[in-house]
């Protein structure tokens, strides 16, 4: 009998673009207004999970991403790479959720996907960078959970256990957890695989499609609030405490900008100022 792994990924602003328009007035993020990316530690599971498929027959890899339609390219990407089943979670009552609310909707889908042995996820998204949301959804799924982890160590499907390796303050230690549990990864795994070119050319014109209308093994389908039995009032804006006060943009012009030497007199100079400034303590 095969394992079930269901990866959480998320299509994230780059924010080695950042401008002015990058938030809204209401506190969110414009993502209209930055050029959309995988989020990079979410790579790190999706290549765990596909290893794990490597080397365990009869494996399925499914994948959740909960965002706006353009959401479903890096549900793509997942399939060129090698996951089975994609799902994306997208629905006008989503928007503007905070982790709570995100993580409640996750949890919602991943019971919907059922039967699952593993969920395995990215540290963080670099657009929030909170590290929240995988926390959150294994506490709501009731399951145990590995934070930080950069690899998979050993996984005894008879025995039902997973052991992962994570890095603490000066090393590394090993956590065994029993199944389900959720994993989340960081940046210093094993580097992710390319895309397949016959998955790529297989999967290329495959659009998401409501589970209701979606043919018998479709690898990307749609689900909205209903179908993923969720109550509206925990999603979105409606079911997200946290609220934005104030957003300060800071702008840098050529006069805020100074220029030091770089040997030792000029790097003493500039911690002196820094501290008269009480930027450092």
């Amino acid at each position: 009998m095969g394992l079930h792994v269901i990866v959480l990924v998320k299509q994230v602003p780059d924010t080695q673009n950042i401008t002015g328009e990058a938030m809204k007035a209401d506190g969110t993020v414009n993502r209209a207004a930055l050029p959309a990316i995988f989020n990079p530690e979410d790579l790190y599971a999706l290549e765990a999970a596909l290893r794990i498929k490597d080397a365990h027959k009869e494996t399925k890899v499914s994948v959740i991403t909960m965002g706006p339609p353009a959401a479903a390219a890096v549900l793509k990407e997942c399939l060129y790479r090698g996951a089975d089943f994609t799902a994306l979670v997208s629905d006008r009552g989503f928007a503007g959720a905070d982790t709570l609310a995100t993580s409640y909707a996750l949890t919602c889908a991943v019971n919907k996907a059922g039967g699952y042995d593993l969920v395995l996820c990215g540290r963080q998204a670099i657009d929030g960078d909170t590290a929240q949301v995988g926390p959150q959804t294994a506490e709501k799924l009731g399951i145990n959970q590995i934070t930080c982890a950069s690899s998979i160590e050993a996984l005894d499907a008879a025995k039902g256990e997973i052991t992962a390796v994570r890095s603490i303050e000066g090393g590394w230690e090993k956590v065994r957890a029993k199944l389900p549990a959720l994993v989340t990864f960081t940046g210093e795994g094993e580097p992710p695989r390319p895309a397949s070119a016959i998955k790529t050319l297989t999967y290329k014109r495959t659009v998401p499609l409501p589970a209701a209308e979606a043919p018998p093994k479709h690898p990307l389908v749609l689900w909205d609030i209903p179908a993923i039995n969720a109550d509206p009032a925990q999603c979105g804006l409606a079911g997200s405490p946290t609220k934005v006060k104030t957003i300060n943009s800071v702008v840098l012009t050529a006069a805020d900008i100074r220029y030091i030497d770089p040997g030792e007199a000029g790097v003493a100079e500039l911690v002196h100022t820094l501290i008269a400034d009480h930027t450092l303590g």
